[in-house]
């Protein structure tokens, strides 16, 4: 008899939850799903969503509430993840956690199922979720680190109002309006470039060269995030030197999915840009889209909603041998967020892990 799985989804009203809802639905042969606890706040609970076409009502999420749980799929921001997730592993639950709560924990996995599968078996009871721009990088990273070698990466993100949340694509709107209309947009910049900073500004028809916290280093939280995880994922070590990692994360004016200008060497002097793109383009969950003759690119617009990385430009540096150009793109609160937790949730099903 196949075993069925009790299910809670943690942040479930949220932009990220609502997709994990959906991304779950979708994989009910691989993850078959015996009860589901969709679980939010207090201000949330009470709501009705709907899953596999019959009505759930939201609860408050509470300790208790993982009691009897095997499955824990989290996306509620990182202080009730380091609050619940504990306890929901006391209780007999494995998580996977869409926040920075447990990311960097060296006894914690960092995994993207088609990159690093291999460390879901180390897990003590949590998974993390790598960050939405490390996700869609390393997706395309890992088939030229095979292949001929990485010494360094240097990325400048494009980053899209949804990876802070459905609020920020909210103001984005609203914003956008304001300036059609010849009004401020300032009395509606509320939350961006991070809710927690003294300051806030409009991100419609700008760029805000700011993700998460400024730190005294003079990198934001954001950039660092994809150093280290970069590191973790691809070395199984954040502070790895074998691989240099340097970032610029910027926030821009689109609602949905991110897109990352990406300057890698690699340690095969003789790898050309065809070298680069065949097995960019034969790794799974990866579509190259690299026809600069019809114009094939990847762009936001033709990414959203779908759960490859999508990878084109791929060019070689002419004053560097062994050094190349690429552009990806992929939706954050898909491959980037709910997908991959779901992904991860359904590679350990498949291993026999829960």
């Amino acid at each position: 008899m196949t075993k069925q799985y009790n299910v809670a989804i943690l942040g479930a009203t949220g932009a990220v939850g609502t997709r994990m809802i959906e991304q779950l639905q979708m994989e009910l042969d691989h993850i078959p799903v015996k009860g589901i606890k969709l679980l939010a706040s207090k201000r949330s609970a009470g709501k009705v969503l709907e899953f596999n076409g019959q009505p759930v009502t939201v609860e408050e999420a509470t300790p208790d509430s993982f009691d009897g749980v095997d499955i824990v799929l989290s996306s509620a921001g990182g202080s009730v993840s380091k609050k619940l997730l504990p306890e929901a592993v006391k209780r007999g639950a494995v998580c996977v956690d869409n926040t920075s709560a447990f990311r960097m924990e060296p006894d914690v996995p960092l995994v993207v199922p088609e990159v690093n599968p291999q460390e879901l078996a180390n897990h003590h009871g949590i998974i993390a979720n790598p960050n939405c721009s490390t996700i869609q990088m390393v997706m395309a990273l890992k088939p030229i680190y095979d292949h001929f070698g990485l010494n360094q990466v240097i990325v400048s993100t494009y980053q899209a109002a949804g990876g802070a949340g459905q609020s920020a694509i909210d103001e984005l709107l609203t914003e956008s309006q304001d300036y059609i209309n010849g009004e401020d947009m300032q009395k509606d910049a509320k939350i961006l470039p991070t809710k927690g900073d003294k300051k806030h500004y409009p991100l419609a028809f700008n760029l805000l060269p700011q993700i998460d916290v400024l730190e005294d280093s003079g990198y934001s939280h954001e950039e660092w995030k994809m150093i280290h995880e970069t590191k973790k994922i691809l070395l199984n070590d954040m502070d790895a030197s074998a691989i240099k990692v340097t970032a610029t994360c910027v926030r821009v004016p689109v609602p949905i999915s991110h897109g990352e200008s990406v300057y890698v060497t690699v340690d095969d002097r003789d790898a050309t840009a065809d070298d680069i793109k065949r097995v960019v383009a034969d790794f799974p969950g990866v579509v190259l889209q690299d026809d600069i003759k019809h114009q094939l690119y990847p762009q936001p617009l033709t990414a959203t909603g779908k759960r490859e990385t999508f990878v084109g430009r791929i060019r070689p540096d002419y004053e560097n041998p062994g050094a190349f150009n690429m552009w990806i793109v992929a939706d954050d609160l898909l491959k980037g967020a709910a997908w991959n937790t779901v992904e991860n949730a359904e590679t350990m099903v498949e291993q026999g892990l829960i």
